[in-house]
């Protein structure tokens, strides 16, 4: 009975080693991580997909109430969490564009709030549902888990924490955010700032236009109308940018 107890115990010590990667990846991962996925269904995919996860990997034995072990339980979930930060950095990409895109057509007022990412405006909803379906449409939640499974072999658990080179390639990858904003928001913007310039000249020409109640109305509709005739182009940046991040989570969980 004691060496039974004893085997049942060194069995989940070892299942808790990627089950600490997995979930700490589902709580910052894209769509994995928002409120609309409860803490059980969080739970019950953590263990599901670290039950597949296991019979595929030799697992250390580690005790983690020791030194070496918390220092192993916090390097797994700096893992988990820092793949999903990667590609979170396309998330806040979006919104940012979201914001950029409201604020020149002057619907900075029109928010709403999202559970999920705060108080964001009308337009960062769409292209967020734009994304995620992109997101889902490709494969990148598959795509995902074999970038997990794969972290398991190039990042062993157990064999040295993570170094200044990854948390370097982090930081620098998160430019991205606003990178990817000026791509998404760009054929808008330029719109934008040149119906701003006619109406200066029209302003100036005419005085006593009230440019609020021509002004306003017209970069609305005209923002909506070069929204939607780019809407080819910005899914297409979207894609691209979920491809780039998922090139780079796996460069970034590759060999330092």
């Amino acid at each position: 009975m004691n060496l039974l107890a004893a085997d049942i115990i060194e069995r989940f010590y070892s299942f808790l080693w990627p089950m600490l990667r997995v979930s700490a990846l589902l709580m910052t991962a894209p769509l994995f991580s928002q409120n609309a996925v409860n803490v059980r269904i969080r739970v019950l995919l953590g263990l599901s997909l670290t039950w597949l996860i296991y019979p595929l990997q030799d697992w250390p034995r580690l005790d983690p109430t020791s030194a070496a072990g918390l220092l192993e339980v916090l390097n797994q979930v700096f893992i988990g969490a820092s793949m999903g930060l990667l590609l979170q950095v396309v998330v806040a990409a979006i919104v940012v564009a979201g914001q950029s895109i409201s604020a020149s057509m002057g619907l900075s007022m029109a928010n709403m709030i999202d559970p999920n990412v705060g108080n964001v405006p009308v337009l960062a909803q769409l292209l967020l549902v734009m994304s995620s379906l992109i997101f889902v449409g490709s494969g990148g939640h598959a795509m995902l888990m074999g970038l997990v499974l794969q972290s398991f072999e190039v990042l062993p658990i157990g064999q040295g924490v993570l170094d200044q080179d990854h948390w370097g390639r982090l930081i620098t990858w998160s430019a991205m955010m606003f990178v990817g904003a000026v791509l998404i928001a760009l054929p808008v913007m330029v719109t934008m700032l040149f119906i701003n310039v006619g109406l200066g000249v029209v302003t100036k020409a005419a005085p006593s236009l009230n440019i609020f109640a021509v002004g306003f109305p017209a970069m609305v509709l005209a923002g909506l109308i070069i929204l939607v005739l780019s809407m080819d182009s910005v899914g297409g940046r979207m894609e691209w940018l979920w491809m780039q991040s998922f090139m780079m989570l796996r460069d970034w969980a590759g060999p330092g």
